[in-house]
């Protein structure tokens, strides 16, 4: 079984429409969403819609968990803030009681799903190093474990000798290791490629593919100016910062 895993679309409907072709053209057997849909973007309902309709597994992440009426827009900066406030007030009143019933973790067949860490899903924890991932081997018990949340891709692999972050070319993994894998973000990459990140998990042969796909993206920083959301949030879909 081949498994397309997302995170962090971030209300981005470019960059979701164009990872959902990429998909169709490789056409694995489920999609699955690790959060984040909306946040930033736009586009929150339509990207919602398109969730909805093609992922089996669908998590919450911090920003779909503010806009639908938790208390983690307090611990937003002030862009972020701005952006959680503007998606509550645009999301249909279906699609805020659809996050508010998104769970904060799922288990499929060999690999353990969350957006943030393993160790306190609702605490929102960044992985954003070897020594961030290290600790989190003790919250699974599945050999691989897909997160999202920094919008950076990693691999972590769990070593007696302590963790070790390996390159994203790895390709096929050790079946008998276990694995933390940041699989990036669709709306909001972070690690200076603008272009939107997903992973394919290809289960029989435990092989990891990272899948970057280049999408409209002045399409998606027009629909931000003319929502008046910070101009920060159109700005860095250009560098992927």
């Amino acid at each position: 079984m081949t498994t397309a895993i997302l995170s962090d679309i971030h209300g981005n409907l470019e960059a979701l429409e164009a990872v959902l072709a990429e998909i169709d053209r490789r056409r694995p057997d489920r999609i699955i969403c690790l959060g984040d849909i909306v946040g930033y973007g736009a586009s929150p309902n339509e990207c919602l819609a398109q969730v909805r309709s093609r992922c089996e597994t669908v998590l919450l992440g911090n920003h779909d968990a503010a806009a639908s009426g938790g208390p983690e827009a307090a611990r937003f900066n002030i862009y972020a803030r701005v952006a959680a406030e503007w998606t509550m007030k645009t999301l249909t009143r279906d699609n805020r009681e659809y996050l508010q019933r998104l769970p904060l973790t799922a288990t499929h067949d060999s690999f353990f799903l969350v957006h943030a860490s393993p160790a306190c899903p609702r605490d929102w924890e960044y992985l954003l190093d070897r020594f961030d991932a290290e600790p989190q081997f003790h919250y699974f018990t599945e050999s691989m474990c897909f997160i999202g949340h920094t919008h950076q891709p990693a691999i972590y692999l769990a070593d007696p000798g302590g963790t070790k972050s390996l390159p994203l070319s790895e390709g096929a993994l050790d079946p008998n290791r276990r694995y933390i894998v940041n699989v990036g973000s669709v709306g909001q990459p972070r690690d200076h490629d603008p272009r939107a990140c997903f992973v394919l998990y290809h289960e029989s042969s435990t092989t990891l593919e990272y899948v970057r796909v280049p999408y409209d993206i002045e399409g998606a920083q027009s629909k931000i100016r003319a929502a008046q959301l910070p101009e920060v949030l159109a700005a860095r879909l250009a560098t992927g910062e």
